[in-house]
């Protein structure tokens, strides 16, 4: 393992030619840390994973580069858009990347989390819980910590279908409709306006992996007429207005859905984009659906 925290399996032979200090033998989850040892001055911890063990370099410091880089990650969208990666959290997260061919590229584990394990090519580091917390906009988080590199977005082909969401800001709403309509199978998901960051923490952690397979576009009000024309896809807005069709009534074979936002619905410029409003009907004493129900309800409507 070098300075930039490659992380290399090492072999029983290998851990005890290493001149180090037995620091002490611990239980981190199911993964027994052998040793921590001490190679060229820099500190490691010797993880028992079977017949292979995994060593990952040790973080202390809060002014590590590494957990700087992964804090601004957390919190930075212009960050996470110049360096080109996004933060995940979680084991079940990770595996989710892995499947669907996700590029990893660095970790973070947390001792006494959940038990490490190698992913080829991706830098590998430990951290103590108090320092693994500060780095987590997770509260309480397992681990481990993990970055993704951002896809290039690429032209889609012809689409099944799609929902399109306007100035939706809940990072919360936002995935969980990624998250909606790939259970759906709908074609694609449409950010349009001022919505939530894609890459938010919180969006991803709500997409429950479905990022990692989801076609998602996000583009300006301007890009969207012409995007829907060159699909050949009517546009419908879901609206409370007078001349709203029940949704039930209307066939939404291969189409494009807006939901807007809970507090201002959709704007009269995309509307204006619509061919159609639809409306879900509700009791008369009933406020309104937030944007992911509404979603999910419009999304059942366009499949079933």
């Amino acid at each position: 393992m070098n300075r930039t925290g490659k992380r290399r399996r090492i072999t029983e032979s290998r851990q005890e030619a290493v001149s180090g200090l037995l620091l002490f033998s611990a239980q981190m989850g199911s993964c027994k840390i052998e040793k921590t040892v001490y190679y060229k001055e820099e500190h490691y911890y010797i993880y028992k994973t079977g017949e292979a063990c995994v060593a990952l370099e040790r973080i202390t410091s809060r002014r590590n580069g590494t957990i700087q880089h992964l804090r601004m990650l957390a919190n930075e969208g212009a960050y996470r858009a110049e360096k080109g990666e996004f933060l995940c959290d979680g084991v079940k997260l990770l595996r989710e990347a892995l499947s669907s061919g996700a590029a990893v590229t660095t970790l973070l584990w947390k001792e006494e989390g959940e038990t490490a394990f190698e992913i080829p090519g991706a830098q590998a580091f430990s951290a103590p819980a108090d320092l693994f917390d500060y780095a987590s906009p997770v509260k309480n988080s397992a681990g481990p910590l993990f970055t993704v590199l951002i896809r290039g977005c690429s032209k889609p082909g012809v689409l099944s279908g799609a929902i399109v969401l306007e100035d939706v800001q809940d990072p919360g709403n936002v995935g969980t409709v990624i998250r909606t309509a790939n259970a759906f199978g709908i074609g694609a998901v449409i950010l349009a306006g001022d919505c939530a960051d894609l890459y938010h923490p919180r969006t991803v952690r709500a997409t429950m992996g479905a990022i990692f397979r989801q076609t998602v576009l996000p583009m300006s009000l301007d890009q969207l007429g012409p995007f829907l024309a060159d699909q050949r896809m009517p546009l419908y807005g879901a609206a409370l207005c007078a001349d709203a069709a029940d949704v039930r009534t209307i066939t939404q074979e291969r189409c494009a859905v807006a939901i807007g936002s809970e507090g201002h619905g959709l704007s009269g410029r995309l509307l204006s984009l619509c061919e159609k409003k639809l409306i879900i009907p509700m009791r008369p004493d009933s406020e309104s659906l937030n944007a992911a129900v509404a979603a999910a309800v419009v999304m059942w409507e366009m499949t079933r």
